[in-house]
């Protein structure tokens, strides 16, 4: 039997919970809710927080207040802020309250159906023009993070070849992308698949990336995928408090890996994510009662592991 790797000590958790969760929900969520949900999650001691998107208000209405939102909360030192970028007028939007946030995520699909069910571009045009966003986001003085949906498979085309998906993170790195982050958008990744994805992920990339994973809990392989991310020397993982999110095209695409559960696995480990449990549980017990339904969160339901020590 071959041994265990070696884990990482300590992992970055992204918050995105805010935009990627909130966006999905069909009710409308007061901005004041929002602010106060968010001034929650700031202070469990998570160190970034994906706050809102600048997709156009008739295309995304739950996220229209995103300036509002970013003027309102009370954010401590040391907390970075992202926003979601879809495009050029996006970033122009963005840039208006540019003092109001640190960093900039942009997005493309791995697949071209679901690429073009998702913001009605090729994959080709779609890159054309984040290799103009980034550079400008740069630019700013700005962070920026390039996701790539569906990159671990597609419920349109099935199978999205590896290659093609690297290929785009290298483009994307040079371009200006600090960080590539790859998704799992409709939960159908698996725990082999996704640890030979990362060790190839950094033998194309290289060192001065920041590789982060994002997986959601569609068919309940999200944490067993997390860790095998992490396994593969995986640090920077994304999720969603409440495990709130999901993807609007197809149906049936459910949320991102709960940050309580992630946070709770990771703790249990032995590997530091900087998050107080507790206070992250308060959070995700707050959004519960805003949005008026029980969530798919696990550690909510359960508590924290209590070994009486």
């Amino acid at each position: 039997m071959s041994a265990l790797p070696d884990l990482p000590s300590s992992v970055h958790v992204r918050e995105v919970g805010p935009r990627d969760g909130f966006q999905n929900e069909p009710e409308t969520i007061a901005t004041a809710d929002k602010i106060r949900l968010i001034d929650l999650l700031v202070r469990t001691g998570v160190k970034r927080i994906e706050v809102t998107s600048f997709v156009r208000p008739d295309v995304l209405p739950q996220l229209a207040d995103n300036t509002e939102v970013l003027a309102g909360i009370d954010v401590p030192a040391g907390v970075s802020r992202s926003v979601l970028i879809p495009n050029e007028r996006g970033l122009d939007n963005a840039l208006a309250v540019a003092d109001l946030f640190e960093e900039c995520g942009v997005f493309l699909s791995g697949s071209e159906t679901h690429n073009r069910k998702n913001v009605n571009r090729s994959i080709a045009e779609s890159l054309a023009g984040l290799q103009k966003v980034i550079p400008r986001a740069r630019e700013a003085g700005k962070q920026v993070e390039a996701v790539i949906a569906t990159s671990f498979g597609c419920p349109y085309e099935g199978e999205v070849p590896r290659d093609r998906v690297l290929d785009l993170a290298v483009a994307l790195r040079d371009a200006g992308a600090q960080e590539l982050g790859f998704g799992d958008t409709t939960g159908m990744a698996n725990p082999r698949q996704v640890r030979e994805f990362f060790v190839a992920a950094r033998e194309r990339l290289g060192d001065d990336v920041e590789i982060t994973a994002h997986f959601h809990n569609t068919r309940g392989q999200g944490l067993a995928n997390a860790l095998a991310a992490l396994e593969a020397g995986c640090t920077s993982f994304e999720s969603s408090f409440g495990e709130l999110g999901g993807c609007p095209v197809p149906k049936g695409a459910t949320g991102n890996i709960a940050s309580e559960d992630l946070v709770s696995m990771l703790h249990e480990m032995g590997v530091d994510t900087g998050i107080d449990l507790a206070k992250l549980l308060e959070a995700s017990r707050a959004v519960a009662e805003v949005l008026g339904r029980p969530l798919g969160s696990h550690t909510l339901v359960a508590g924290p592991v209590d070994w009486h020590r």
